[in-house]
């Protein structure tokens, strides 16, 4: 019996990819990869779909981020900063996180051949609405089933952030110092004012990131960005953040 070149064609067709979907990460990737969808996730074996983004709950806390990010890397070779990557945890975990920060040489992932991340990345930042969001919830289990070492939510509804550190196989809350910043136990110097954040007030946010790389996390939470900038800024000048790139510089 003749097969017609219509019905061969037909039987190569690749499904579309929907929201729900319960898919394995390799079906879910070759879907992904052949659709027009700016952003899908595979957690737990199940499809989430993005739906529009709002610049007030995700566009600019996202953005705030990155920036806070950038100037950490900017002054630490031997990091690579990722703004919505794949990563390809396990095969039924295949996130897309709003940022991430890894570890190039001899650190936990790897860069495919292909160009994604396999592997967990040291830390990952998600912006959530709220503390119901599955960011806070499944993909917390994830990430710490698959030992990402630091987690960061900004949990933007609640003005909150949250900046987990896995110990014992646990994810343990980073606590602000006496001033009011949290410091990444993992990146020497990555420290965040919470408040200058959450404020807005991104030069301080910078000045923080600067002389330590530091993180308030009350001026992060309040948008207060210039505080932000002040606290990345001391964070810069530590001699544990010169320690840790004279360290990746001999990887």
């Amino acid at each position: 019996m003749k097969v017609s070149w219509k019905n061969q064609a037909l039987k190569t067709i690749i499904p579309t990819l929907e929201n729900g979907d319960h898919l394995t990460r390799i079906e879910f990737e070759n879907r992904y990869s052949k659709s027009n969808i700016k952003k899908a996730e595979l957690i737990e074996g199940i499809v989430y779909m993005a739906s529009p983004l709002r610049i007030t709950k995700h566009g600019e806390p996202h953005a705030s981020i990155m920036g806070w990010l950038l100037l950490y890397r900017a002054a630490t070779p031997g990091v690579q900063l990722g703004d919505n990557s794949t990563v390809r945890l396990d095969g039924d975990n295949e996130p897309q996180p709003d940022a991430l920060l890894r570890i190039e040489n001899d650190g936990q992932s790897i860069i495919s051949e292909d160009g994604y991340v396999e592997g967990a990345p040291e830390l990952i930042v998600e912006i959530a609405a709220s503390s119901v969001s599955f960011d806070v919830h499944d993909k917390l289990k994830v990430y710490r089933r698959n030992q990402v070492q630091e987690y960061l939510v900004w949990r933007v509804e609640d003005g909150e952030i949250d900046w987990f550190r896995l110990k014992s196989g646990e994810y343990i809350q980073l606590q602000p110092n006496s001033e009011g910043r949290i410091c990444s136990e993992i990146f020497p110097g990555l420290w965040l004012d919470k408040a200058a954040l959450l404020t807005g007030d991104l030069m301080k946010v910078i000045e923080v990131v600067q002389p330590g790389l530091w993180l308030d996390k009350a001026a992060l939470l309040t948008g207060d960005l210039m505080k932000v900038i002040e606290v990345v800024q001391l964070g810069l000048a530590t001699v544990e953040h010169q320690n840790f790139v004279d360290n990746l510089g001999n990887l």
